[in-house]
């Protein structure tokens, strides 16, 4: 692994947790790190609450693919993103500065509204109406109209979002070596007169997926990239496809992607 010595912390302002955190940074000096303010400073981004503060960590810090990321939790389990306790501090020094320790690779993916607005998902991106209507989209597979959803939303996921919001929409579970993303439907409309594929179905990393949505009254769909939630009023195409960006993490022994998924659900 590259030597890298600048860690920047992202963490939640928690008077209760400070002194975990403080402790956490005051053993980073000793060993060696530079503690800077900015993320754009850093070289190792460390993450503490859980995989909902990794995610914005990697989202306020730009999906930086020159940086490794760091996740700590400061609950009781350790969960997908986070190989660390908050309280196993010298665990965590001693596997960034190890040279044999490897890395972890997590695809991202693009996502374009109205071909000009531009957002990246580590984990997600859902789409939903925010009324109680039926929402329509036309769903385009590169220049294949594929079929025309009628339902609650679609869900879009990386391979690491495969365990999240997709597999309680039964989708399968993903190998985050494999680039692709997933589409999954929201409670379809499936009838003699409309119908779609009715199963989650996987696109290759050189796919498109655009969702065209029809204006038939709907003009207020909102918008989830992975714990953040926009309005995207009268927006008409969503364009979807695997970035070229990846986002690296500190892998430990026996503790695979495919550890993490038997621990958390087996």
């Amino acid at each position: 692994m590259e030597t890298r010595r600048n860690m920047f912390f992202s963490y939640k302002k928690d008077p209760t947790k400070w002194p975990a955190i403080e402790k956490l940074i005051n053993i980073a000096k000793e060993q060696g790190f530079e503690i800077v303010s900015k993320s754009e400073d850093a070289n190792i981004i460390v993450a503490v609450g859980g995989d909902g503060a990794f995610l914005q960590a990697v989202r306020k810090s730009g999906f930086r693919d020159d940086c490794l990321y760091v996740g700590v939790t400061d609950e009781k389990e350790t969960s997908l993103y986070c190989d660390f306790h908050i309280h196993d501090t010298e665990e965590m020094i001693e596997a960034i500065q190890t040279a044999g320790v490897s890395v972890r690779r997590y695809p991202v993916i693009d996502v374009h509204l109205d071909g000009h607005t531009h957002f990246q998902c580590l984990n997600e991106l859902s789409v939903r109406s925010s009324i109680i209507k039926t929402f329509v989209i036309d769903v385009v597979i590169d220049d294949l109209h594929f079929e025309t959803f009628r339902g609650d939303g679609i869900v879009v996921s990386t391979p690491t979002g495969s365990t999240a919001y997709n597999r309680s929409l039964n989708g399968a579970v993903v190998d985050p070596r494999i680039s692709c993303m997933q589409v999954s439907e929201i409670a379809s409309l499936n009838n003699n007169q409309f119908r779609t594929l009715g199963s989650s179905f996987i696109l290759g990393d050189s796919r498109k997926l655009t969702l065209q949505i029809v204006q038939d009254g709907n003009d207020y769909p909102i918008i989830g990239l992975d714990n953040e939630a926009l309005s995207i009023q009268h927006t008409k195409s969503i364009e979807v496809e695997m970035s070229g960006k990846i986002i690296k993490t500190v892998k430990l022994k026996n503790n695979s992607f495919w550890h993490k998924v038997q621990r958390t659900f087996l």
